[in-house]
């Protein structure tokens, strides 16, 4: 399906991998020029080459930053001083038990899923409504709706993201420009992978088995039973960049697998 992307370009961050680099690769399906974001150069410049090799009609650049830190971000600002579409997708995450979390953690996860997020869009956003057209995306998470306990730092900066989606988002009012919210559930990113692949070390079964296997007695809840797929992801935030996603304005989209368990 022809998406209406073609000659795009979009900023894709924390796109080396997992969630990121499957929404840089379904953008660039679509005739998306992506901007491949990470803090290393050549982790980065090796996703561009292979976004380039695979789909030689776009043209994918590196966009090597560490968006936290704001001089860097005016020097890409400075780089890349027109997108499309920006997709707001790094972030930081580890199970952390509440009484192990100090002030300089809290503001660590603040600044890195929150506030970087904000200086890109505060920048972008303007001179999308200038141009009458883009897309801005967060990349939040369920937690951000149900809360686990096991890593709070973390849930407070989703569900932060999903409260500047709304707040954004009626600033647009009026234009062709969109900001919505995307919550994941549980993802199979290489992480994860690893994780369940070490679970199960001595056991003789496939991947699929242990996957299953960890859903069940870790992630009852879950209605798939499987962790998401990143181009699951990917595709669903593509569609939303797309002129077939225009009324959608402030929305929080869930692909959680079932995970919430209440209707909204």
């Amino acid at each position: 399906m022809d998406m209406g992307l073609y000659n795009k370009t979009a900023l894709v961050t924390g796109s080396t991998k997992g969630i990121g680099k499957a929404i840089a690769i379904e953008l660039a399906k679509e005739g998306v020029h992506v901007l491949i974001n990470g803090r290393n150069f050549e982790e980065v410049e090796r996703i561009v080459q292979e976004i380039k090799s695979d789909f030689p009609a776009t043209s994918p650049q590196n966009a090597t930053a560490d968006i936290v830190n704001s001089r860097q971000r005016e020097a890409l600002f400075a780089k890349f001083p027109d997108i499309d579409i920006l997709v707001n997708n790094m972030g930081i995450y580890e199970m952390m038990q509440y009484e192990d979390i100090d002030d300089e953690i809290w503001e660590k996860y603040f600044r890195t899923n929150v506030l970087a997020a904000n200086g890109l869009s505060k920048f972008y956003l303007p001179k999308m409504l200038k141009n009458n057209y883009g897309r801005i995306i967060f990349i939040a998470s369920e937690e951000a709706l149900m809360p686990s306990g096991q890593m709070p730092q973390y849930c407070m900066t989703k569900s932060m993201l999903l409260s500047l989606s709304k707040s954004l988002s009626k600033v647009t009012r009026g234009t062709e420009v969109t900001v919505n919210s995307i919550m994941p559930g549980p993802t199979l990113s290489e992480n994860v992978q690893e994780i369940i692949e070490g679970m199960y070390p001595d056991e003789e079964i496939t991947f699929s088995e242990k996957e299953k296997r960890m859903m069940s007695t870790m992630l009852p809840q879950s209605e798939i039973q499987r962790f998401i797929k990143p181009i699951e992801i990917g595709r669903l935030a593509t569609f939303l960049c797309s002129p077939y996603a225009s009324a959608f304005k402030g929305s929080p989209i869930r692909m959680d697998g079932g995970m919430v368990p209440t209707i909204f």
